[in-house]
């Protein structure tokens, strides 16, 4: 399959769009999910200090199908996990701040410029972010143990991102939100699970139908990358 190492922002986003109207609606059917129940948008999303154009739905599912439906997309899409999170979940583990934009001035650009700068004022913030609308919105993710992968404490990570905030120019973002958010990875191992295996057993095994729909989803993927790569010149 082609590399999409080389491809432009505004690529990515136009084929993730492509993908938001013609794979994923047939996704979510394949694992019982109704696509009418999905509000999804291509928008930047950050890993590592780097920005792509990434799809982040919202549904009012419960946790069971929210776990099918991330693992089905990531099958499908071949993704290393998905996340998946619950906003105001008292019970919620991990920490969250949301940084609000003014009106329509969040884009891939300005995303990636605060990602970085957050990343400069407080090491551990560039690990990574979300993104609706013009709400830029990170999370002190935690191991097993508990332990924020950033390194900062939930005080330190939201004192970060406040300073930056306060310091921003032009666009003059502020904090909106902060607290308790009930987030999980659903995910496979590809090095050692060459063929999904973690997600088809997330979704109930090889020989149910989801698994077979999916299979057949993939396969149109694959194609759509192919035809992709030859429009966009992707190496």
């Amino acid at each position: 399959m082609p590399k999409m190492a080389d491809a432009t922002y505004a690529d990515r986003a136009a084929f993730a769009g492509k993908m938001l109207e013609t794979i994923v609606p047939r996704i979510a059917e394949a694992v019982g999910v109704a696509p009418g129940a999905l509000e999804t948008e291509v928008t930047p999303g950050g890993y590592m200090l780097k920005t792509n154009a990434s799809l982040q739905s919202e549904s009012e599912i419960d946790d069971p199908s929210a776990d099918r439906l991330a693992a089905a997309l990531g099958y499908v899409f071949r993704q290393d996990s998905v996340l998946v999170s619950r906003f105001d979940d008292p019970k919620g583990k991990t920490f969250y701040v949301t940084v609000s934009f003014p009106k329509d001035t969040l884009d891939a650009k300005t995303a990636q410029s605060f990602f970085e700068k957050a990343d400069a004022t407080a090491k551990g913030l560039g690990g990574g972010y979300t993104a609706f609308g013009d709400d830029q919105i990170f999370l002190n993710v935690t191991d097993d143990a508990g332990k924020p992968y950033s390194g900062l404490t939930d005080k330190a990570f939201l004192e970060g991102l406040t300073k930056t905030a306060e310091a921003f120019a032009p666009n003059k973002p502020a904090i909106s939100q902060s607290g308790q958010v009930n987030a999980r990875f659903v995910g496979n191992d590809w090095e050692k699970s060459a063929k999904g295996e973690d997600y088809v057993k997330a979704l109930g095994g090889a020989d149910t139908a989801a698994v077979t729909a999916l299979d057949a989803i993939e396969a149109d993927y694959a194609r759509e990358v192919e035809t992709a790569a030859k429009q966009y010149g992707w190496k």
